[in-house]
């Protein structure tokens, strides 16, 4: 995986997790800033993402973007909005974590076997 869509992708799923948290924050598109920022946040990251797809194959990249995603948004929901992490919560986002590992080793055997052909 090149490490410059790699970067690309990570910045794309900072600003998903940004406009996630504006979603919160908009109150059902109430309140104009949050739901101006997270309209552009949304665009910003599916922009990025959609340059990712350049370099990284899209069940990779889209396992990624959506499972850190996830994380990310959990780790704002705890911190910032004083949500509550239980047990169970803990163990869904350790598995999602296991995933984009096993996915991106997955990517990467398939990219070694290419490569040896």
């Amino acid at each position: 995986m090149n490490l410059k869509y790699f970067s690309i992708l990570i910045v794309s799923i900072l600003f998903e997790v940004f406009a996630t948290s504006m979603l919160n924050l908009s109150q059902g598109f109430s309140v104009i800033g949050p739901t101006i920022a997270l309209f552009i946040g949304y665009a910003i990251s599916f922009t990025l993402l959609v340059i990712a797809l350049r370099g990284i194959p899209l069940s990779i990249a889209y396992s990624v973007w959506a499972g850190l995603g996830t994380v990310g948004t959990a780790i704002v929901g705890i911190f910032l909005f004083n949500e509550v992490l239980t047990l169970i919560n803990i163990s869904g986002l350790v598995i999602i974590i296991v995933g984009v590992i096993v996915m991106n080793m997955s990517g990467n055997k398939e990219e070694t076997e290419e490569s040896v052909v």
